[in-house]
């Protein structure tokens, strides 16, 4: 019997992507999947969306409040497991991708033996301008994730199939096996670094990630959480990376970190590069942090 690969998205107001999300799912040529689709109490046409596909693939859950991507990603995860899926590919629904996908991730899983695959994910608004081409963690810089080749026009210097440390969640094929491993995602981080959590966890147990350039991925970046400037997300990328670094590296390192961090927002500020608002939120981000629980 042909394995089943369980899909995972999770959708907030998702109305503007979500058809052409779909359209790229169901044309592809791997047709051996299940689609599981959380929405986080959307208030556009989301779930009218989903309600409307007639495939029998998809598997709908609709939360009657926003439980973060983490915690929607935990949702179709287990709900993939229990349905005897073999691998889970996390895929965010603000993308599109060529009809192979599936079936290139799958085969890269078995041709590289590893625990996760992940594609090359270029900007939709530029196509031929790197997103992420894999990732690293910086273990001297506090463990913080890069993206390899963020921005560069892709020339082929990163069409090399290797293995990588990172990758952001926005598409990356896990084996089922690996979350009987090291668990799920962690919910406390609601949106942002729950990748990077993730991803740390798995390193340290073996686990590996290869990434496959040639599988081409379009992301549109921040398109549902409103750019990278906005507050929601410099609260979450801000107040996520000092919780990661308090949760996994203790709390002396971490404080020293953190503090490295609250220093260079104020130079950005000094020197007109922020805003003082911007600032005082990622301030307030940072103290945030260390108010989360930290059992798990």
């Amino acid at each position: 019997m042909k394995e089943l690969i369980g899909i995972v998205t999770v959708t907030y107001n998702s109305g503007k992507v979500l058809p052409d999300f779909l359209r790229c799912l169901f044309a592809q040529t791997e047709a051996n999947f299940l689609l599981f689709a959380v929405d986080n109490a959307s208030t556009d046409n989301t779930v009218e969306l989903l309600a409307g596909c007639s495939d029998t693939r998809l598997r709908t859950i609709v939360n009657p409040d926003n439980r973060g991507i983490a915690e929607g990603d935990n949702q179709g995860i287990q709900q993939a497991l229990e349905a005897g899926c073999s691998s889970i590919l996390l895929l965010n629904n603000d993308t599109e991708f060529e009809t192979t996908l599936l079936e290139q991730l799958a085969h890269g899983l078995e041709t590289y033996a590893c625990d996760m695959v992940c594609p090359k994910m270029l900007y939709f608004d530029q196509p031929d301008r790197i997103w992420a081409a894999g990732g690293l963690f910086q273990p001297r810089l506090g463990y913080r994730t890069l993206h390899y080749g963020e921005r560069e026009l892709d020339r082929g210097q990163f069409d090399e199939a290797r293995a990588v440390t990172f990758a952001p969640a926005c598409c990356i094929l896990v084996r089922s096996e690996l979350f009987a491993k090291i668990g799920l995602m962690d919910p406390r981080y609601f949106v942002y670094s729950d990748d990077a959590d993730f991803l740390y966890r798995a390193l340290q147990v073996g686990a590996r990630l290869y990434y496959l350039p040639g599988i081409r991925l379009l992301h549109k970046v921040s398109s549902l959480t409103g750019g990278d400037r906005s507050p929601f997300t410099i609260r979450y990328t801000t107040r996520n990376r000092a919780y990661f670094k308090i949760k996994h590296l203790g709390r002396l390192t971490a404080w020293f970190w953190n503090a490295m961090y609250r220093a260079y927002y104020l130079a950005k500020f000094l020197v007109l590069k922020s805003s003082l608002a911007e600032l005082r939120m990622r301030q307030r981000a940072i103290s945030e942090a260390y108010t989360m629980p930290k059992s798990n």
